[in-house]
């Protein structure tokens, strides 16, 4: 079973990729079922909130009218930070989403991606805040499905990758967090295109997960455009595959539904 369960739309600020022409795509790659992730960050001056009440209109006109054809799910990436958890409570109690991964794209308002939050920092106090960002929004937020593209700092950190070993600890207290409230991680696929030296999360984080007991795992492009529609998830799944890992999930009404790998 072929799935891809990180897909961003153009009701995401950051694409322009029509959610019929994402279905449409999925369809010819043969993958059975796809859920929209698009994104939601509050607070955030150079994003717009994503409209999701026409977001979800969009997507149950194109569930009804492609049931026969493909698996839909409706979901949002939340870029969630500790201050802005009511904003995201809010918007989860005001809809019924399938599935919910959490992100963590900013701290105190400031951007990774364009370098605002790294800015005078050093590569370790930029990694630690990052990873207790996480774990803090986990403390305080908790209707969420997976932990999205962990440790994506490494593809904004001015200074290179940095070694998982750095900040292992504060690694092992999220991944035993994730598992002991019941949520799971995503492996994400952008790793290719990021050209970063490892999977999105590391295989050395996903051995962690997986030898302290985690088993919720899905697969997600991150696509923002056609040609990553389902990108490189076949070969993710045989690499965890040889991991140990035996199943995978996918999500109804945030309830994860395994399926062997």
């Amino acid at each position: 079973m072929l799935t891809d369960y990180h897909m961003h739309t153009s009701f995401s600020p950051d694409s322009q990729f029509d959610m019929e022409d994402e279905i449409r795509c999925a369809i010819e790659k043969k993958i059975q079922e796809i859920c929209f992730t698009d994104h939601v960050d509050h607070n955030i001056l150079v994003n717009q909130d994503c409209p999701l009440k026409e977001y979800r209109m969009r997507y149950e006109a194109c569930k009804e009218k492609y049931q026969n054809q493909i698996v839909l799910k409706w979901g949002a990436e939340f870029g969630v930070q500790t201050h802005t958890v009511p904003l995201f409570q809010k918007d989860f109690d005001m809809y019924d989403f399938d599935f919910i991964i959490l992100s963590c794209h900013q701290i105190q308002d400031l951007e990774f991606w364009n370098q605002q939050f790294q800015k005078g920092k050093s590569q370790k106090e930029i990694n630690e805040a990052y990873y207790q960002e996480i774990y803090q929004c986990m403390q305080l937020y908790k209707d969420y499905s997976v932990l999205g593209h962990l440790d994506a700092i490494k593809r904004d950190d001015p200074y290179g990758e940095y070694e998982d070993d750095q900040v292992e600890d504060i690694l092992m207290e999220i991944l035993k967090k994730a598992i002991s409230d019941g949520k799971g991680i995503e492996v994400n696929t952008s790793n290719f295109r990021y050209h970063l030296s490892d999977l999105t999360p590391s295989r050395k984080i996903l051995k962690m997960y997986y030898d302290l007991g985690g088993k919720i795992l899905t697969f997600g492009s991150d696509t923002h455009q056609k040609e990553h529609v389902g990108y490189k998830i076949e070969e993710v799944k045989e690499i965890v595959k040889d991991m140990g890992f035996k199943e995978f999930v996918t999500f109804e009404k945030m309830k994860p539904i395994f399926h062997l790998l």
